[in-house]
């Protein structure tokens, strides 16, 4: 009806008018809302057909205002971009062209050449502007920003043809899918030295289903490669970006001291996305992960330390890792048989991994929580884990332990390499649809001691007997815990006074399609 279009102080008034002047005074309303809709309508016309693709007075025209509404051509102005370096170039300046076809790694090349020739001053920063920028895989250099600006997106070519060939690390001795070399990274850089990749939440995307399609037809001859990787290098900064779709492994730390991943979104499909893993530390020292958001086809977070014989080789340890104020999920299916987790220490760890510390954590809609794995021939150690104040949101086995992990590089791995597992504290465990809340399977010759339970309430939805799996395990509850604990544990009461002894238990039946 014409009335319901009329503001309300009009209404009563229409309704007392004869029939005739009725109709007239509606027909008039209803023609008058129809031109006002065609007026709207020509006026957002207008909008886009004045629309430009260029910057007029500091103000961006034209579909590339970065998807923000403009009036006349004019959209708000871009966040302004702050200078984080004495040097500051923009990569138009060195020819690039970002509208998503024109290949860029030129432009990137000459960039970050023209930093290097800074020499030992405060560096130079980088910035990409808005648009959407196609490259193969550049280096970055030491004393370097790498700034992306808001609407901003480097996008990876798709044809590995253009990726280059290096060879395996050297604590893997292989590619980890493919013997022999691997791809590199997007972005690289290696023995490098004050390092920034930040932005106004710019995007990296790996655009990496090609890469997902071909990995699992088997049509790759060499291992696929990392979105980010940083390489020996120290006072590494990433903060404020977004990294989406990697090829494999998204940002991949090696070896490196003084690490900071600060607000950083990272994405990949949770299906169809193989071996996507968020972040991946490996054989690091001094680093925070703090305050991200990742959802990913595997581990959304994954500290390692290299494999079997090459590992303990190598022998460099990932230790002092604080992991804190993030929100993960990774793959559910079980269909897929993905073997991922949210959070998982090894099983690549031959070279040791100690200190750390993961608090303020959820992890919602994934297969497993949190989880340490490793096997015989790993050697090296595990120790000294603290988790604490941990949201468990329907994940299917929430704490998982397993020495079993029986991936190896080669056959000449050591057989008589045996890990040790001793020192993991867990307080603060909490959560809801949880089907097995603690699963911690060590072996005769791989046990896993001083493992520690404090305040953990975690809602089941499964009615299994052995819903707290243990064997060959020895350590302690402190205070109530539920579900209850199996009999390898000592029960202490809040103030330390033991109120039960531990006894050895028989290895429960284990449903591992949970």
């Amino acid at each position: 009806m014409v009335e319901t279009l009329l503001p309300s102080r009009f209404q009563s008034h229409l309704q007392k008018l004869d029939p005739k002047r009725r109709l007239l005074a509606s027909t008039i309303a209803s023609h008058k809302t129809l031109l006002f809709a065609f007026l709207w309508i020509a006026a957002f016309a207008s909008v886009f057909l004045w629309q430009r693709t260029s910057y007029i007075g500091g103000y961006v025209v034209g579909p590339v205002a970065g998807g923000r509404f403009t009036v006349f051509g004019r959209a708000k102005p871009l966040r302004p971009v702050p200078r984080l370096r004495p040097a500051v170039f923009d990569l138009k300046e060195f020819g690039g062209v970002g509208d998503g076809v024109t290949v860029n790694t030129e432009a990137f090349e000459r960039a970050v050449v023209e930093i290097s020739k800074l020499g030992g001053g405060g560096g130079g920063q980088l910035n990409v502007p808005p648009g959407r920028w196609l490259t193969a895989p550049f280096n970055l250099t030491s004393r370097m920003t790498l700034f992306l600006a808001e609407d901003c997106e480097i996008l990876g070519v798709e044809d590995e043809k253009f990726w280059p060939l290096m060879p395996p690390l050297p604590s893997y001795g292989y590619g980890r899918e493919r013997p022999g070399p691997r791809y590199g990274s997007l972005i690289h850089g290696q023995n490098l030295k004050d390092v920034v990749i930040t932005g106004h939440n710019g995007t990296i995307n790996g655009q990496g289903q090609s890469w997902w399609k071909k990995h699992q037809r088997r049509l790759l001859n060499n291992t696929r490669g990392p979105l980010v990787q940083i390489m020996w290098s120290s006072d590494i900064v990433i903060a404020n970006v977004t990294l989406r779709d990697s090829p494999f492994w998204t940002l991949h730390p090696y070896d490196c001291k003084n690490v900071t991943i600060r607000n950083v979104t990272i994405l990949a499909p949770v299906t169809g996305a193989p071996n996507t893993d968020g972040i991946d530390p490996d054989s690091c020292e001094d680093m925070v992960i703090e305050d991200c958001y990742i959802s990913t086809g595997d581990d959304a977070i994954a500290i390692k330390s290299g494999w079997d014989q090459f590992g303990i080789a190598y022998g460099r340890p990932s230790t002092n890792i604080l992991i804190r104020n993030l929100i993960v999920r990774s793959v559910i299916s079980l269909i897929l048989c993905f073997d991922s987790a949210g959070v998982s220490i090894g099983s690549e760890m031959s070279g040791g991994i100690s200190n750390v510390t993961i608090e303020n954590l959820l992890i919602w809609n994934s297969r497993r929580g949190v989880r340490i794995k490793t096997a015989q021939g790993r050697g090296g150690y595990i120790k000294n884990i603290t988790y604490k104040n941990v949201t468990l949101d329907n994940v299917r086995v929430g704490i998982v332990i397993k020495t079993d992990y029986n991936e190896h590089a080669d056959d000449n791995y050591d057989r008589k390499a045996y890990p040790t597992l001793s020192g993991f504290s867990f307080s603060g465990i909490h959560g809801q649809g949880v089907r097995v809340p603690v699963r911690i399977h060590g072996s005769e010759q791989i046990p896993v001691r001083n493992v520690t339970f404090r305040d953990m309430s975690v809602g089941l939805t499964y009615k299994k007997k052995h819903i707290f799996q243990c064997s060959f395990v020895k350590g302690r509850v402190v205070g109530s815990i539920f579900p209850r604990p199996c009999e390898n544990f000592d029960v202490y009461d809040e103030e330390g006074r033991l109120v039960k002894p531990a006894t050895e238990s028989t290895v429960p039946d284990i449903d591992y399609d949970i």
